[in-house]
């Protein structure tokens, strides 16, 4: 009997039969459990369940050779990564504890240690077991929360002082079904709060929830055994860090979920998160991103095709959320999404956006110019926003000599911007999640005679480092590089090596900490992504994990704690090799105190960061938020505090520009959706911090008049190599 037919027969004669490993588990998952798994739930629906196939048991033994033989971590398949696996897999399908109790995890001790085992060798009917376990949990909980509703919401008591967790991902899990039962009541009455609270009519609420759940109910019975699969491989793949993954067939055709290009959708990229689908990014040029409404963390909860009533897509499959959000050029999708931000994930909000395809040109490198006015002397700066690390590869390829790409159009618009004479030159990198590498080499060039510009070590230790050849210089003068969170990969090798090189100052907030290279390889069934290299900068350090820190900081509205590489699980450390030889063209040390004291002094003094910082705070009372009232006078109370702030700081926005204030929270929800409907709109609320990078840069050149021309013979004189 080959392996894969005893995935199909689990307790057939093998190692884990003779040991008893097969049929103890089987009897600890299925025996005891309160339904049948045949058991009819109503008079209409089965839950039949899932199996593994043959073809998924050899994808399995090839992904657990992949990983311990050619994953960049050293990593082998141990006890304790049975039980990380375990918890891991756990997490994906009961991530909020909502669905288990205490009695079920009882009876998965000793499958804990023994999964590793079995999925050395194929043997995936253990997490086909737990899977099928958690579905039937589901269901049943499901089916407790459509009685209740269909009981009448007027039932529900909203005068006690209960509360509720917001987030029970580290909650301990409710005791027994009781307990969970308990727990389900608070949840109802919880999302029946904030409709309430919303002005929604008990009936519509009704209407609202009996389909939401009744969605969820109609995917819990859809299961498939590629759904059982891709999870439990990414349970596992996840172990060696969180950019190595497993994608099924049907998947690999949409590799990262990238809604762009070639497809007509909203441009973004999407993931699961535990029921939710999450967005990652926003494609720069893209519907999403020029809408400005839809943020990375935000989590779908709906789909809205035009004026039709909208999907409920909690517990779906994210091919088929990104099937139903692309569509027709020109169409409206509306999406209800609990906000990155929200206090709790009853709170959404409707983003309708038009759907287009995204263009390459719309990806391009642009300038603008600004002028600062300071004591005794203006100055004149230009501004280079770089969207991403861009290549038309195919132009490329046919010879045409005019091919577009990040590095050439950035040259050209250095040309313009000097033939406008601009004393410094600020590049915006913020929200760009890198792209094609060799245009993050070729880009340094532009800024330095030449010299080593990134390093990649493979899980052998062999170090490749990518050189700039080309001696000419596109510009030589100040150079200031605006980062933020969501400047990723290609982007944080760029800032790092204009900070190592001394060719310029970082500005903004920690980059996201992507310094990780994947490659995709082949199955039998799907594909495996999967680390096998490490970005270096020439100083030696890694950008992997702790990212780019900028030389001046300014602080952001995303939340580091979710939004960033430390903020994964798995991810591979920060760790450091050694330097390569490269020059260094100014040393900043002599004038940094300086610097930031002139930024922090126009900080207090600017009504723009007081505004923003106002803000920050804000956004951080409602993240450390971990309960809310179920009390509807407290609930109350509490939910027009939130929305007077929320206005307060619009309206403080308004007036920042001239603009007439909002009367009430309606006019500016009106006015955002007036926003949304064109896509040509444009917002300039984060204007300042490219003010403030000017701002910088003339203190440079206030503080050291060499920086009129930071690449000089005369300062190659002056500034010793580091080696």
């Amino acid at each position: 009997m080959t392996i894969a037919e005893r995935i199909v027969a689990p307790c057939a004669p093998s190692k884990y039969a003779r040991t008893g490993f097969c049929k103890a588990l089987t009897i600890a998952l299925l025996v005891s459990t309160p339904l049948a798994l045949n058991a009819k739930v109503d008079d209409s629906l089965v839950y039949e369940p899932v199996a593994p196939t043959i073809d998924q048991a050899r994808a399995n033994i090839l992904i657990a050779r992949q990983l311990q033989f050619t994953h960049f971590r050293d990593l082998g398949i141990s006890d304790e990564l049975s039980g990380d696996v375990f918890d891991a897999y756990l997490e994906y399908l009961d991530g909020q504890r909502i669905y288990l109790t205490q009695e079920d995890l009882n009876k998965f001790n000793r499958v804990r240690t023994q999964l590793g085992a079995a999925l050395k060798t194929g043997q995936l009917q253990p997490g086909f077991d737990i899977y099928n376990l958690v579905q039937q949990r589901i269901i049943e909980r499901l089916q407790f929360a459509l009685n209740l509703i269909n009981g009448g919401i007027d039932k529900l008591d909203f005068g006690t002082d209960e509360t509720i967790l917001l987030d029970r991902s580290e909650a301990s899990w409710e005791t027994n079904r009781e307990a969970l039962d308990a727990l389900w009541v608070k949840r109802i009455k919880n999302a029946v709060l904030a409709q309430r609270l919303n002005g929604t009519d008990d009936e519509t609420i009704e209407d609202n929830l009996l389909r939401r759940y009744e969605g969820q109910l109609k995917r819990a019975y859809q299961a498939r055994s590629e759904d059982a699969f891709q999870a439990y491989m990414n349970a596992f793949t996840g172990m060696w860090d969180p950019h190595t993954s497993y994608f099924s067939p049907r998947t690999s055709e949409n590799f990262n979920i990238n809604m762009s290009l070639s497809l007509e959708g909203i441009g973004a990229v999407l993931q699961s998160d535990n029921e939710f689908t999450k967005v990652v990014r926003l494609v720069p040029g893209g519907p999403a991103s020029k809408q400005g409404q839809l943020q990375p963390a935000d989590r779908i909860v709906s789909v809205a095709q035009g004026d039709e009533k909208p999907v409920n897509v909690i517990g779906w499959r994210l091919d088929e959320v990104v099937d139903l959000i692309r569509g027709p050029r020109n169409s409206v999708v509306t999406l209800e999404v609990i906000p990155a931000n929200a206090s709790d994930e009853t709170i959404t909000k409707a983003i309708a956006i038009k759907r287009d395809e995204v263009k390459l040109e719309e990806q391009s490198a642009s300038k603008d110019v600004i002028e600062l006015e300071r004591s005794g002397t203006d100055y004149t700066v230009g501004v280079i926003t770089i969207p991403t690390f861009y290549a038309d590869f195919q132009a490329m390829q046919a010879g045409d000599p005019n091919y577009k790409s990040t590095t050439r159009d950035v040259r050209n618009l250095i040309t313009e911007l000097e033939e406008d004479g601009v004393d410094g030159l600020v590049i915006d990198l913020r929200n760009n999640g890198g792209g094609a590498l060799h245009e993050a080499n070729d880009l340094v060039g532009l800024f330095i005679d030449k010299g080593p510009t990134v390093q990649i070590r493979n899980a052998n230790n062999d170090v490749q480092v990518l050189n700039d050849e080309d001696p000419s210089v596109a510009y030589d003068g100040p150079l200031v590089v605006l980062t933020n969170r969501m400047s990723a990969s290609a982007s944080e090798i760029f800032a790092g090596a204009i900070q190592d090189y001394g060719r310029g100052l970082v500005v903004g907030s920690q980059t996201f900490g992507k310094g990780t290279v994947q490659a995709v390889r082949p199955l039998n069934h799907g594909q495996l992504k999967i680390t096998q290299s490490k970005f270096y900068r020439v100083s030696g350090g890694s950008t992997q994990h702790k990212g780019v820190i900028p030389d001046i900081e300014i602080p952001s509205r995303i939340d580091k704690s979710r939004i960033g590489e430390d903020a994964l699980d798995h991810a591979l450390p920060w760790d450091q090799i050694e330097a390569v030889p490269h020059e260094r063209y100014f040393d900043f040390s002599g004038i940094i105190d300086e610097l930031r004291k002139r930024h922090e002094e126009r900080f207090s003094a600017s009504p723009e960061f007081s505004l923003l910082q106002q803000e920050i705070d804000f956004l951080n009372e409602q993240r450390e938020m971990d309960s809310v009232s179920l009390n509807f006078d407290n609930r109350k109370t509490q939910h027009e505090q939130i929305e007077r702030t929320r206005l307060t700081i619009a309206n403080a926005r308004r007036e920042l520009r001239g603009e007439e204030p909002f009367a009430s929270l309606e006019d500016l929800e009106d006015w955002q959706d007036q926003q949304a409907a064109d896509l040509d709109t444009t917002d300039d609320e984060l204007d300042f911090v490219i003010r403030e990078g000017g701002h910088i840069m003339a203190d440079m050149l206030e503080l050291d008049r060499q920086m009129v021309s930071i690449v000089s013979p005369r300062q190659f004189a002056a500034q010793a190599p580091t080696q």
